[in-house]
C-alpha cells in the first residue's frame, strides 16, 4: 500500500469483520476489497470494520516512517505488532502504548528536525505538533486539556532503514481516530455517604457511575472488569468505595471473558476475593452486572453475574433480577410528569399522555404561590420552591390541604439574579440551593428537604459565582454553572462528606470542565447516570444542544436538533422520557419520542424533572 505523493509510506487497511463486543471477531475474511484509508481526520467507520496496519516498507524517510508509525497505532491489533515493526528493538521493550493516550484535534503535523548534534547522519528527530485536546490516562480516564502540542521522536538507522529508537509516551490520536478506536463505559462504585449515611433514603447501596474509555473492538468486557477491579478514577476515588477486597483481580493474566449460553458472564478471581462474605459479594456481583450492562448487543444482554474463586467454586451469583436492589434508578426513581411555573407564578405539571399542564395539588399550585422556580423530589411527594424575587425558599408535599410553611432559606441578595438559584433534588432526600447574594454567597444543603441547613465550602471561584446547579441523583457530583469574566462555563464538582451525623461537614471539590468546547453555556440537565445535555455557545456565538459525559468528553448518543433560543431545560436520568425545555420565542417546548418539538405553555418557564 503506498500514499500518493510519497514513496513507501504505510497506512492502515479497513477489513470488513463481525464486531461482536462480547466475543470479538471470529474470523478474518478471505475475498473482498482492502482499501487505504487516510488517518485522522476521517468519517465515522461502521462498527463491523476493522482497521490493521502495514509494515514499514523499504527504504522509508523519517517523516515517512514516523506517518506510518502514527497510522498503524490506530488499528485493531491488539497488541500492536504492526506499529513495533517500526521500532528498535530496545525501543520495542521500552514502549507503553497504554501509558497515556493523547488526543489532538486531528493527526498531527510531521517535520523533520534539523538536529546540529547529528554529524554522522545515522539520527534524525522528527517532530509531531498540533493541538491536544485530551488526555487519557493509564486508568483510562479521560481528561479535557487544550493546549498546543508538541513531541519530539528520535529515529536511528538500524542497518540500511530508520527506525525509531525514542517513541512517543503512550498513544497519539485525532480525535475521530479515538471516537472510532475507543468507547466510554461506565464503571459502578458505591458512594461514601459518611455522616449521611444513617439518614440515606437509599440507604447504602447507592451505586455511582465512572466513565472510563476501553478500546471497542478489543475485548472490551474483559478490559472493563480489568478497569472496575483496579477501582475508581482518580477523580472520584475520594467519594466512593468498591466491594472488592484491595489486590482482587481477573484468576488468570490471559483471561478472556465472554457470555455462556445462558448469558451467564462467569468471573474467576484470585485468592485475595476468596473468603469474603455472601453480602459482599452480592454487592461485588452488583458493581460487576451494572459494569457491564450494556456492552452486550443485541440479544447478547448480561442476564446474571457468577463470581468464582481462584479454584473455580462459587463464591455467589446474582441474576439482573435481583441486582434490581442495587440499581441507580432506585435514587433517581421513575418519573411519572414534568414540571414548571406557569405564567401566574404556580407550579404545574405534565405527563407524557397529557397535551394540558395542570396545577400541583397543594399550596404551590395555587394563585396566591408566586414561584420562580421549582424542584421536586425524587419519590414526587415534596416540592421546594423559590419565590419569584429569588429572596426565600419553600418546601412543602405535592398534597392538597398542605401548608406551605416557614421560610427555609432567605437571601438578601436584594434582586432575581442575586437571589437564590432553583433549587435540586438528590436521590439520598438533601435538597441544594446556592445564595447568590454578593456579599454573602453560599451554597447550602438542607438535610431531608426541610431539616437544617448545611453551609457547603467551595474552592475558590477566582470571582466567579454560581448561577445554577443540579446534584446528580447518588449525591456525590455536583453540576453548576459558573460565571466569571462576563463568560458562563459548566464545571462538576465532587461532594465530600466528613464530620459526624450532628455535624456534617461538606465541601465541593476538585471543579473540571464538563462541556469544555462551549464558551458560554446556557442551561443544563442531568440525562443519565454520567451524562448532561447541554445547551450553550462555542466561539461563533449560535447556541448548540448536546450531550455530554460528566468527564467532559462527547457524548456518543446521536444529536437532537435543538428550538431556538432555549434558556433553560430538564431532561430525565431515564432517557426513554422527552426532553422539555424553555425557549425566548414558544415558551415551553417538549420533544416526545419519535416527534418534533411541540409548545405545551406559551408563557410558561423553568422546566424541571424531578431531582
Amino acid at each position: 500500500m503506498r500514499r500518493p505523493g510519497g514513496p513507501g509510506l504505510s497506512a492502515p487497511v479497513l477489513l470488513a469483520c463481525g464486531a461482536l463486543l462480547l466475543s470479538g471477531c471470529a474470523s478474518m475474511p478471505d475475498s473482498g476489497d482492502v482499501r487505504r484509508v487516510d488517518s485522522s481526520p476521517r468519517s465515522d467507520v461502521d462498527s463491523q470494520v476493522r482497521v490493521y496496519g502495514v509494515s514499514p516498507g523499504k527504504g522509508e524517510q523519517p517523516a515517512e516512517l514516523v506517518s506510518g508509525f502514527l497510522e498503524a497505532t490506530t488499528s485493531d491489533e491488539e497488541n500492536f505488532g504492526t506499529a513495533k515493526e517500526y521500532l528498535t528493538k530496545g525501543a520495542v521493550k521500552r514502549w507503553q502504548p497504554f501509558a497515556a493516550t493523547t488526543v489532538l484535534d486531528q493527526a498531527p503535523d510531521v517535520r523533520v528536525e534539523t538536529d546540529p548534534g547529528d554529524r554522522d547522519g545515522n539520527g534524525k528527530t522528527v517532530v509531531l505538533s498540533g493541538k491536544r485536546i485530551a488526555v487519557v490516562d493509564e486508568t483510562h480516564a479521560y481528561k479535557p486539556d487544550e493546549q498546543p502540542y508538541e513531541e519530539r521522536i528520535h529515529l536511528t538507522l538500524s542497518g540500511s532503514e530508520w527506525r525509531i529508537d525514542g517513541p512517543p509516551r503512550g498513544l497519539i490520536l485525532g480525535e475521530s481516530d479515538f471516537q472510532r478506536i475507543y468507547r466510554s463505559v461506565n464503571k459502578y462504585y458505591f458512594a461514601d455517604l459518611g455522616p449521611d449515611a444513617e439518614d440515606s433514603k437509599a440507604g447504602d447501596n447507592v451505586l455511582v457511575a465512572d466513565p472510563v474509555y476501553v478500546r471497542r473492538r478489543i475485548d472490551p468486557v474483559t478490559a472493563t472488569i480489568r478497569a472496575l477491579l483496579d477501582g475508581p478514577t482518580g477523580w472520584l476515588e475520594p467519594v466512593v468505595n468498591s466491594s472488592f477486597p484491595r489486590g482482587a483481580a481477573l484468576g488468570r493474566q490471559d483471561e478472556r471473558l465472554s457470555l455462556d449460553d445462558s448469558n451467564t458472564l462467569k468471573i474467576r478471581l484470585n485468592n485475595r476475593a476468596a473468603q469474603i462474605s455472601a453480602a459482599r459479594c452480592a454487592r461485588m456481583a452488583a458493581q460487576t452486572l451494572f459494569t457491564v450492562q450494556d456492552l452486550g448487543e443485541g440479544s447478547a444482554q448480561v442476564g446474571a453475574v457468577r463470581l468464582e474463586r481462584q479454584n473455580g467454586s462459587e463464591l455467589c451469583a446474582l441474576s439482573s433480577d435481583a441486582a434490581r436492589a442495587y440499581a441507580p434508578d432506585g435514587v433517581e426513581g421513575h418519573p411519572r410528569h414534568q414540571y414548571f411555573v406557569d405564567s401566574e407564578h404556580r407550579m404545574v405539571r405534565l405527563s407524557d399522555e397529557e397535551e394540558r399542564p395542570q396545577p400541583v395539588p397543594g399550596p404551590f399550585g395555587a394563585d396566591d404561590a408566586d414561584l420562580g422556580s421549582v424542584a421536586v423530589s425524587r419519590d414526587e411527594r415534596d416540592a421546594a420552591g423559590v419565590t419569584a424575587d429569588g429572596s426565600a425558599l419553600y418546601v412543602t408535599e405535592l398534597a392538597s390541604g398542605g401548608d406551605r410553611g416557614k421560610a427555609r432559606v432567605r437571601s438578601q441578595g436584594g434582586s432575581v439574579e442575586h437571589g437564590l438559584t432553583a433549587p435540586s433534588w438528590d436521590g439520598l432526600g438533601g435538597l441544594w440551593v446556592a445564595d447568590r447574594d454578593p456579599q454573602r454567597p453560599r451554597l447550602l444543603r438542607l438535610r431531608g428537604g426541610t431539616g437544617p441547613a448545611d453551609e457547603v465550602r467551595l474552592p475558590k471561584l477566582d470571582g466567579g459565582r454560581i448561577t445554577a446547579l443540579r446534584v446528580s441523583a447518588d449525591g456525590s457530583r455536583i453540576a453548576m454553572l459558573i460565571k466569571r469574566s462576563g463568560h458562563t462555563t459548566l464545571r462538576l464538582g465532587r461532594i465530600e462528606r466528613r464530620g459526624t451525623a450532628d455535624a456534617p461537614k461538606l465541601s465541593v471539590e476538585a471543579l473540571r470542565a464538563v462541556a469544555p468546547k462551549l464558551e458560554d453555556v446556557d442551561t443544563f440537565s442531568w440525562a443519565g447516570d454520567s451524562r448532561l445535555v447541554v445547551a450553550g455557545r462555542e466561539s461563533d456565538g449560535v447556541q448548540q444542544l448536546q450531550y455530554v459525559e460528566s468527564d467532559g468528553s462527547p457524548a456518543n448518543v446521536p444529536e437532537v436538533p435543538g428550538p431556538n433560543g432555549v434558556q433553560s431545560i430538564g431532561a430525565s436520568e431515564d432517557q426513554t422520557r422527552p426532553l422539555i425545555a424553555e425557549t425566548r420565542e414558544n415558551g415551553i417546548v417538549r420533544l416526545l419520542p419519535n416527534t418534533d418539538w411541540k409548545t405545551v405553555d406559551q408563557d410558561g418557564s423553568a422546566p424541571v424533572y424531578p431531582g
